[in-house]
């Protein structure tokens, strides 16, 4: 039986990996930092993980380099005890991301790029491909509500794929479709500039198969250097290739609204899923359904393509609502870059005009605080009040001088730190209306009770009224 052994196998990325070779009858297990659901789900699924980097607690099984591939994540440091004796023993040993680009051989693929809103995006196009044709498979960047998991397995050639630019691991992948999303400042520990950055998008898309196309957003600058693909932008609501129309907003945050494609204009869609954001989004997601169907030379089926829209559910910890009514509302959301963070609190104050708006912020990363506290800053300072909790360091070392603080100390609006245990205690205390956490560290293990805060906050005052 051939064995897969993961180092950093919670991460959404790499689990979704596990998944597919325990579904082809693998040998899976693997190592990770700190237990989470997503290991305990793998666990619970076949999996032999341990969370201590040690040799001697990698099982028997995955123990013969003739037999068993090492799959790992960069954000291993390079001295990692199991990796270095992996490699000292003859195993082959092979990133994440070449990983992904030897199982994405031989299909349409399809895949998403972007410092921002490429999960969403690739979810959807994924949700989309079963809506429309009944197939086509995905390697998710989150947990799909749809399909509750991060890999879908479908009938048909088509996949999609996030091409996540940390480390570079999307230059690994040729697609046949792609989107850029953005190519903002980030990761710049990996990349030292922005240029760089908007380079390595640059490199992804010379690398889309002769013949495929690139949908990128209107405005992103990124150099096409590519003259065998086909080239569409698309936007929310400005003029392009494709683009959003007669945008009207509902009830609770939910756009109707127009797409208007390079063949004609699909009438009255819907998401299922509030937010401007996530009109964006379903842009890219259908000019990537629109590239792939003239692939195939078959046409989309317009009202398949309506209803698959109006069915999605968004993606775990993606624009997530908790509890939406007129008395209080309570969401979570991954925004960790300032670009997200400002795109996220503008849709929903256009969601909810003329509501207090109090933004719970983890910043992830040293590096990351350090290079944008300014723009952090910036963008909360669009919320009417700030909490901020303490960095979350995911695989950094602490910096000197560089602590929530410095974020702190730049935002305009009231703005208090305190410590993720008594985040829920403190929003408990405060006059609030509609809360929205965002970060990409371990925030998200306060939402179970952030939601009964607000959903206690609605109980007293209807006690209130009522009394």
């Amino acid at each position: 039986m051939k064995s897969y052994y993961f180092i950093g196998i919670g991460g959404i990325g790499m689990s979704a990996i596990a998944r597919y070779f325990m579904h082809e009858g693998c040998a899976v297990g693997g190592y990770d930092r700190t237990p989470s659901t997503l290991c305990d789900q793998l666990a619970a699924e076949g999996a032999d993980i341990h969370y201590e980097d040690s040799v001697e607690a990698i099982g028997a099984q995955f123990r013969d380099p003739a037999s068993t591939t090492v799959i790992y994540t960069p954000a291993v440091p390079a001295d990692h005890s199991e990796l270095c004796w992996f490699r000292a023993n003859g195993f082959r040993v092979v990133k994440r991301s070449q990983a992904l680009g030897v199982l994405t051989e031989g299909k349409y693929t399809m895949a998403v790029a972007g410092t921002h809103g490429k999960t969403t995006t690739s979810t959807l196009a994924a949700w989309l491909n079963r809506s429309v044709t009944g197939g086509g498979s995905a390697f998710l960047g989150g947990i799909s509500k749809n399909f509750s998991n991060n890999l879908v397995l479908g009938g048909g050639n088509r996949m999609v794929v996030e091409a996540d630019e940390f480390d570079r691991s999307f230059l690994q992948l040729h697609p046949d479709v792609a989107v850029i999303t953005s190519a903002d400042a980030d990761h710049l520990d990996i990349y030292g500039t922005h240029q760089a950055v908007k380079e390595a998008f640059a490199q992804f898309a010379a690398q889309i198969r002769h013949g495929g196309t690139l949908i990128i957003k209107s405005g992103v600058d990124v150099a096409v250097r590519n003259d065998r693909i086909k080239v569409w932008t698309y936007s929310c609501d400005e003029p392009c290739d494709f683009y959003a129309s007669d945008l009207r907003l509902r009830e609770g945050g939910y756009y109707v609204y127009d797409i208007v494609t390079p063949s004609g204009t699909i009438k009255n869609c819907t998401t299922g899923i509030p937010g401007l954001v996530n009109v964006e989004n379903s842009i890219a997601a259908t000019a990537m359904l629109w590239a792939a169907a003239q692939h195939e030379g078959v046409p989309v089926d317009e009202d398949r393509l309506r209803e698959g829209l109006a069915s999605f559910c968004g993606v775990k910890r993606r624009f997530e609502f908790y509890v939406n009514t007129p008395q209080q509302v309570y969401m979570d959301d991954y925004a960790h870059h300032p670009r997200e963070l400002l795109a996220t609190i503008t849709s929903i104050r256009a969601m909810f005009p003329g509501r207090r708006l109090t933004a719970l912020f983890q910043p992830h990363l040293y590096t990351r605080t350090r290079d944008f506290c300014d723009g952090f800053a910036e963008a909360l300072s669009h919320a009417d009040e700030v909490v901020l909790l303490p960095i979350y360091p995911a695989r950094e070392e602490p910096i000197e001088g560089v602590t929530s603080q410095i974020i702190a100390r730049a935002v305009s609006v009231p703005c208090r730190i305190v410590e993720r245990e008594r985040l829920a205690e403190t929003v408990a205390a405060m006059h609030t209306d509609v809360v929205v956490s965002f970060g990409a560290g371990n925030i998200d293990a306060c939402c179970q009770a952030l939601d009964e805060v607000a959903r206690k906050k609605i109980q007293n005052s209807e006690f209130r009224i009522q009394n």
